[in-house]
């Protein structure tokens, strides 16, 4: 398991992983456990960082599955450190997001079983449950994603008046959606464009005035987006970041990867959720889940306010992704004309 897979950084070494994944569920355990045996396999979820699912079995003969994910910098793998913007890299935001907001949160999430830090080492560690379930794209039943929009709701719910910028933020290195972030991916996507049209033919040309064009008025969709009350995303609440798993009657919803988390409007969330080839009657009804399980206070807007703030929130991930690398080409679930996108929405929206 030391050999690299499929162009993979190196797996970490077996006489490091052991002794700090026992210390970690030694912790977690609340008694010590020692490890007797372990086998190791890459996970089919990776994506970003080395990922591993761990068989642990006990001296006393029990045994754990657990999720290792390495998000140390020289484990990220090939693709991500070609195309990942670099100033988004802290693998302390993910570690901490579960130590000190999810552990505590009884949402569904992954459980937390601990971390190994080391930064003189630059090893960042964490180990989770491996959770049961199957990715929500995968899901067909339209009624399971409107419960989801549901879960989605109560999660920003629960975070909204935590004190998100001065406490959670900090503590667990939430990115923060403020002004200068909003622009940053507007600077980025034109500096992209009019790179890529120097010695191009018209299209470059013409997508650079398109995005010219949009840039002249997303400054409306910033200041909209700054009124709106901050609370705890996920950042990348895609289909393909969430696992759902029914047990009866229940449905637990559990989001995975939470590298991108931040303090920021829960409809970016939302915007995410329904993301993708939906119709514009699905997308309505998965925005009515959301809008209804909202507590009905002073928070809640109006119905057509939401929609449009829902809008201004597409409008801003559409930018993020033009602005995300020139190197980077989408993952088929995530490869969709954005540009297009953003110009359309800003039409609608009368920009």
């Amino acid at each position: 398991m030391n050999q690299p897979v499929d162009g993979s950084p190196p797996a970490a070494g077996a006489a490091d992983l052991r002794p700090a994944l026992e210390s970690a569920l030694s912790r977690h355990l609340g008694q010590p456990r020692r490890i007797v045996h372990m086998e190791r396999r890459p996970s089919a979820y990776r994506s970003s960082f080395m990922l591993e699912e761990v068989d642990v079995r006990f001296d006393d003969g029990t045994s754990l599955q657990v999720m290792f994910k390495d998000l140390s910098r020289q484990a990220l793998l090939e693709t991500a450190r070609r195309v990942k913007p670099a100033f988004l890299y802290d693998p302390l935001r993910e570690i901490e997001t579960y130590r000190t907001i999810l552990a505590q949160s009884q949402l569904g999430s992954a459980t937390y079983y601990g971390a190994m830090v080391d930064a003189s080492l630059g090893r960042y560690w964490l180990f989770l449950e491996k959770v049961p379930g199957l990715e929500l794209y995968r899901v067909g039943d339209f009624a399971i994603w409107r419960q989801v929009s549901r879960w989605l709701a109560r999660l920003h719910t629960r975070f909204a008046a935590k004190g998100v910028w001065e406490n959670l933020a900090p503590a667990a290195h939430l990115l923060r959606y403020n002004r200068d972030y909003y622009w940053l991916w507007m600077r980025r996507a034109l500096r992209g464009a009019r790179s890529a049209e120097r010695g191009s033919a018209g299209a470059s040309r013409s997508r650079r005035r398109s995005l010219e064009w949009l840039a002249r008025r997303y400054s409306q969709v910033v200041e909209r987006l700054l009124t709106l009350p901050p609370t705890l995303i996920h950042g990348e609440f895609y289909a393909s970041n969430v696992l759902v798993h029914e047990t009866g009657d229940a449905l637990r919803v559990c989001p995975v990867d939470w590298e991108m988390a931040a303090a920021g409007p829960g409809l970016i969330d939302l915007a995410a959720l329904t993301a993708g080839s939906w119709t514009d009657e699905q997308k309505a009804a998965l925005a009515a889940a959301y809008h209804t399980a909202l507590k009905p206070d002073g928070r809640r807007s109006s119905p057509d306010a939401f929609l449009t703030d829902l809008e201004c929130c597409q409008l801003h991930l559409a930018v993020r992704w033009l602005g995300w690398s020139p190197a980077w080409s989408p993952p088929p679930e995530h490869d969709q004309n954005w540009l297009g996108e953003a110009v359309c929405l800003a039409k609608k929206l009368g920009l």
